[in-house]
């Protein structure tokens, strides 16, 4: 058995895959399958490699299992873009989104769960190794297959939230600015979604957990940049117009409300509270 270790994170993992792959094909061309060695005991050992015997994972593993191998593995952007090149290719971009959405998960792992990298690289497998191809991502009876939905919803749904509860600010400078707290780590969707609709404009997205941001300069791609340098004291000083919109629509929200009709249980459903504090018209409850 061969268990590839990896970073945590899209090229890690697809860097992961693609050594993984690449070492049981190799294997396979040194010792096709039937083959076998024989060592100086005269004891008789089969070489061939099959998926089964391989695993991905993107953490050192909590026991060391008596003849398992552990590989380390390097981080490569262009082994990252092969293997992204070919799932949007060979399996579509549904299959790809879901694949990406389960790598920026941070869904707790319980007892017995499989490791995300791992759910990947054999759901990549039946996608890639069977007739099913890209309906492999909709066999929920396999259990890699089911984790690797679970992960995928768990990113999907929280980024679906913040596409709404996202607020930006105008900042003196001109760039629109807003701050986020996700469990996942769903600022690289974020900044496709507003890359797309805001290509115009000079924006940063601002993912305080993770001291991450999605910076994008009016008219060309958004880059994620550390944060954890950022002048705080600047993230404060909006434009006179920002001040003006914002006093603006907090009395709006004051007026519209019907006091009869408050239901904070119903509000708390609607938008859960760990989304307020970066929503001005709920911050101050």
């Amino acid at each position: 058995m061969y268990t590839f270790i990896c970073e945590d994170s899209p090229n890690g993992i697809f860097s992961g895959i693609y050594d993984a792959w690449d070492f049981k094909v190799n294997q396979n061309k040194k010792y096709p399958a039937g083959s076998t060695a024989t060592d100086t005991s005269s004891r008789i050992y089969p070489h061939a490699c099959s998926h089964e015997d391989i695993h991905v994972v993107c953490h050192e593993p909590d026991n060391y299992q008596l003849f398992y191998e552990y590989i380390h593995v390097e981080t490569s952007t262009e082994k990252s873009d092969k293997v992204a090149r070919t799932i949007q290719c060979r399996l579509g971009s549904e299959f790809y989104d879901a694949i990406l959405n389960a790598i920026l998960s941070i869904v707790p792992a319980k007892k017995n769960d499989l490791d995300k990298a791992d759910a990947i690289y054999h759901t990549l497998v039946l996608g890639l190794n069977t007739a099913a191809g890209a309906r492999a991502i909709h066999d929920l009876s396999n259990p890699y297959v089911h984790r690797l939905f679970t992960l995928s919803r768990a990113t999907a749904n929280e980024a679906h939230h913040l596409l709404g509860f996202l607020r930006f600010s105008e900042l003196e400078n001109g760039v629109l600015f807003s701050t986020i707290h996700p469990k996942n780590n769903a600022l690289p969707i974020l900044a496709e979604h507003f890359t797309d609709r805001l290509p115009q404009e000079n924006f940063m997205i601002y993912d305080e957990n993770r001291q991450l941001a999605a910076v994008h300069a009016a008219g060309k791609n958004f880059m994620l940049v550390d944060a954890s340098g950022i002048d705080q004291d600047l993230l404060k000083r909006t434009s006179e117009k920002e001040s003006a919109y914002q006093k603006l629509w907090l009395a709006f929200f004051d007026q519209i409300a019907i006091q009869a009709r408050i239901n904070p249980k119903l509000q708390a459903q609607n938008i859960p509270k760990r989304f307020w504090s970066d929503t001005p018209e709920l911050a101050k409850k």
